[in-house]
């Protein structure tokens, strides 16, 4: 990735021609009303060219500045995202609006971003145990993550747009408690689990088979 770039107002080219010019926050929001792609070409105020994906996977001029708790945690990898739905049931999730920051740390993810309240804007954050994510799954840029929710039958979902599948991709290998889902919704199999069903397919199609030879050979009674 190249070097930061200002963020005081980017051209987007389109059909050759230069529209704009349009700040960060303003870009990042075409991007998740999916207006934008992330393989449309911006151009810097400075002439540099980037991408929107390259913009959204650069850090903020201004960081989110949501209270830290004081605990020291090891950051082991930070993401820009935009949060698309969360289940009111389990961690009371904020209605961030626009790109949020998905702080990954030692043992949780750490969301941060702008919501709305009253009439005014405030900046929050929460935080996700790493080990209460049972499921996850991913369909193109989106990360859906289920959570565990005590004494609730039902698990608290929630689902974020991370701009690009390699991000998304990376996203849930995070989650070491996770199983997997494929876009179907059935959990993807591995190796063992393919095997298996092969050999059981296999002795369903023989014992139809011996049913069947059975009922030809049995003697007949006239």
């Amino acid at each position: 990735m190249g070097a930061q770039v200002e963020e005081s107002g980017f051209h987007v080219l389109l059909d050759g021609a230069r529209v704009g010019p349009y700040d960060r926050r303003t870009i990042v929001g075409m991007r998740i009303k999916k207006t934008l792609t992330s393989g449309h070409v911006l151009v810097a105020s400075n002439g540099a060219q980037l991408t929107v994906a390259e913009l959204i996977g650069q850090p903020p001029a201004e960081r989110f500045n949501a209270t830290k708790s004081g605990v020291f945690s090891v950051v082991r990898a930070t993401y820009s995202a935009a949060l698309i739905a969360a289940d009111r049931r389990g961690i009371p999730v904020p209605s961030f609006q626009g790109e949020i920051e998905a702080r990954v740390q030692s043992d949780v993810l750490r969301l941060a971003g702008r919501f709305r309240k009253g009439l005014g804007t405030h900046e929050g954050r929460i935080k996700i145990p790493l080990a209460d994510v049972v499921q996850t799954r991913v369909r193109g840029t989106i990360v859906e993550m289920w959570l565990r929710n005590e004494g609730e039958k039902k698990q608290q979902r929630i689902a974020m747009e991370m701009f690009t599948a390699a991000v998304a991709a990376e996203m849930i290998t995070w989650f070491p408690n996770a199983i997997p889902l494929a876009e179907s919704g059935s959990r993807v199999p591995d190796g063992k689990a393919s095997q298996n069903g092969l050999w059981v397919a296999i002795a369903s199609i023989a014992l139809v088979l011996g049913v069947m030879l059975m009922v030809l050979l049995w003697p007949r009674v006239y």
